[in-house]
């Protein structure tokens, strides 16, 4: 490395070194290295071949080097005449240190860690360079090729490089170096890589060619950056005086954009629409104000900026366009904030009157669905005839049961009173879906008033039933009363013009048929009485038939009816001419009978007295 630095410089003078510990031991080139580093001129050097003139030479060169503030410890002109490798690397590094280092300065620091510095300031931006030494920070070969492309992009492909390969890393670094920055090789890629800590020195060496390379380069574009500040300071006026008008522009036509959203106190139907309008207020709020804010606070700085600029240039005062004076910008911003202001709170007290409506449609979704559930079936049940083939029994079941129906319809007039109510808040705020709010609780109410129209239309039915059933049930039972001795009547009489009689005399005869004569005069009021039964009979199922009330059957008090009485009562009409031939007949007989009695006693009267006289 030394070697090869010594090279870079003794080049310029048209020579240089093979071996370092041999090429500098008669002092020539020594000397002839510190001319060309340190620009200036030494003692005429000793041209004898002799060991005093080397020793000589070597003396005007390390006096030279003392001369420079740099102390020379242990390093004498005998043991770099003898060829003594160690004591020449410490004198070549010295001079490194003196000419090539020790002047370098970077914010205050100098020498070492002003070179240290630089590196890192210039290797910061890129990944995987870290440089925190003169050592194994360069062994990955990346700061090296940072450091060139930092200063010269076009060179190096840096983005290509892998810091998994070291070897090749280094060698372009070495090779782009020698050949495009004139900064010749003077380290060897394999001995870095295969070294744990590489030499500090010769790191430090190289790298400080490195910022002798690129600091020259650096001044020049320094004295290039003067010629053109003046010509810079008048672009940048220019183009702060471009921005404002842009960002006044933008900034006045963004506030005449939003002024008119937060003016909109348009209500939205439900809380998703005027949460939405909360969340992009809060956004705006959030995040596209305090941009706004910002850019405002930034265009007053700039237009100030600006005008100091201006005046410390003995410029005219920069006048904006019309309408976008700094003032213009605060009357427009106060407009804004004036919208703002409440529409928060309007936001907020919109989203509480939708929640409350929706509660209340909640409120009254449920209740109207509890009342359409307990309506369910109800019109069907109180328009049931059931009651025109009820007995009297049966009916004063359904009118208790009526009775509870009513009670129930009763202890529901409260919730379809609710009902109505709800809906009508629901339009006294407003609600969106109102109509179809209204048209179901219209149904509701419609429908409950036809229920109460059929509720008393059936209880005055069960109770116009209950009470025709009762006329009827006092006809069965007065039929029943009337019935059951007249049947008896009837089948005693059909039980005595049937029986068999015997008489042996007139009398007897006569008297049974006096006493059937007597039968026959009562057949008559029997006959009425049968017709007042039947009629009986007849009234109640006139009444049934009135009433459309179909009678379950028999009558509940008797089995006699009105065919058994009407049969019976047939027969006893048939029995008794029956019986009137049969009682003529054995008159007759009975009259033959007492005629030859008659006939029998005249002669006995006759025969007597003779048969008596011949016994005697």
């Amino acid at each position: 490395t030394f070697t090869a630095w010594c090279n870079s410089h003794l080049r310029k003078a048209g020579t240089q070194i093979e071996n370092i510990d041999e090429d500098f031991r008669d002092g020539l080139k020594l000397m002839l290295l510190l001319e060309v580093i340190s620009g200036e001129r030494l003692p005429k050097p000793e041209r004898g071949k002799m060991r005093v003139h080397k020793i000589n030479n070597v003396n005007k060169a390390l006096d030279f080097i003392a001369s420079k503030g740099v102390k020379l410890v242990s390093i004498g002109a005998e043991e770099i005449v003898d060829g003594n490798a160690k004591m020449t690397l410490g004198m070549i590094w010295t001079i490194i240190l003196r000419f090539a280092i020790q002047d370098i300065s970077v914010e205050e620091t100098s020498a070492k860690e002003g070179l240290l510095l630089w590196c890192q300031r210039k290797t910061a931006p890129y990944k995987n360079v870290n440089v925190q030494n003169f050592h194994i920070s360069w062994k990955d070969g990346l700061a090296f090729n940072a450091l060139i492309h930092r200063h010269r992009p076009e060179l190096i492909e840096y983005d290509k490089l892998r810091k998994d390969d070291p070897v090749t890393n280094l060698n372009n670094a070495f090779e782009v170096a020698e050949k495009y920055l004139d900064i010749p090789k003077m380290l060897d890629a394999e001995d870095i890589v295969n070294t744990a800590r590489p030499d500090e020195k010769a790191i430090m060496t190289y790298v400080s060619s490195f910022y002798h390379a690129f600091s020259g380069a650096q001044k020049a574009e320094t004295a290039a950056n003067r010629i053109c500040k003046v010509l810079a300071v008048n672009q940048e006026n220019e183009h702060l005086m471009e921005d404002y008008e842009k960002l006044a522009s933008d900034l006045l036509e963004w506030i005449k954009r939003t002024i008119p959203w937060l003016e909109d106190r348009s209500p939205q139907k439900t809380i998703q629409e005027m949460q939405q309008k909360l969340e992009d207020f809060r956004d705006y709020r959030r995040i596209h104000k305090p941009p706004k804010v910002q850019e405002k606070c930034q265009l007053e700085i700039n237009f100030n900026t600006l005008q100091t600029k201006l005046r410390l240039s003995n410029r005219p005062a920069f006048m904006p366009s019309e309408g976008k004076m700094v003032s213009d910008i605060n009357t427009g911003w106060q407009h804004l904030e004036q919208a703002e202001k409440g529409y928060e709170e309007w936001l907020l007290n919109e989203i509480r009157r939708l929640e409350r409506l929706d509660h209340l449609a909640e409120k009254f979704r449920q209740k109207a669905s509890i009342h359409e559930a307990w309506t369910e079936g109800k019109e069907a049940m109180l328009r049931q005839k059931d009651y025109e083939t009820a007995t009297l029994s049966d009916i004063k079941a359904l009118i208790r049961k009526h009775e509870a129906f009513e009670s129930d319809l009763a202890a529901h007039q409260d919730r379809v009173e609710q009902i109505a109510a709800i809906a009508q808040e629901l339009n006294e705020l407003d609600y969106y879906d109102s109509p179809s709010v209204n048209a179901r609780c219209q149904k509701i109410c419609d429908q409950w008033d036809v229920l109460g129209s059929l509720t008393h239309s059936r209880r005055e039915a069960l109770e116009k039933t209950e009470k025709q059933l009762e006329t009827i049930d006092e006809l069965h039972l007065e039929y029943a009363k009337r019935a059951a001795p007249f049947n008896n009547w009837m089948e005693s009489a059909m039980e005595d013009l049937q029986d068999m009689f015997i008489v042996h005399t007139i009398e007897e005869i006569e008297g049974l048929i006096a006493a059937h004569d007597q039968f026959k005069s009562t057949l008559p009021d029997a006959d009425k009485e049968r017709e007042a039964i039947l009629g009986i009979q007849r009234e109640a199922q006139r009444i049934a038939d009135f009433n459309s009330i179909k009678l379950s059957g028999n009558n509940p008090y008797t089995s006699v009816t009105p065919h058994i009485i009407n049969s019976k009562w047939e027969r006893v009409q048939q029995l008794v001419p029956k019986r009137d031939h049969a009682l003529l007949d054995e008159q007759s007989k009975q009259q033959s009978n007492e005629h030859l009695r008659r006939q029998f006693a005249s002669q006995a009267n006759i025969v007597g007295p003779w048969i008596q006289t011949k016994m005697e």
